[in-house]
């Protein structure tokens, strides 16, 4: 549960921005949006599969940009 206490002379606005904060830290909202909907785990898998293969094509695009490979 986050939590931010508005302190004595402080906007609102600015009590507001730092909770905004504080969530995005947390990864509340990210945690929301992936439970928002049921993903049968064989999606699930895929998806896990595709974000690997996005992650070594970016790394290995990295090095080449490098010359090491």
């Amino acid at each position: 549960m986050t939590k931010v206490f508005v302190r004595d002379g402080e906007p609102i606005d600015r009590a507001l921005k730092r909770f905004k904060r504080k969530v995005e830290q947390a990864g509340i909202l990210k945690e929301v949006r992936k439970r928002e909907h049921y993903l049968k785990p064989s999606i699930k898998k895929k998806l896990k599969a595709r974000a690997a293969e996005a992650r070594a094509r970016k790394r290995e695009k990295r090095l080449f940009q490098k010359g090491l490979i």
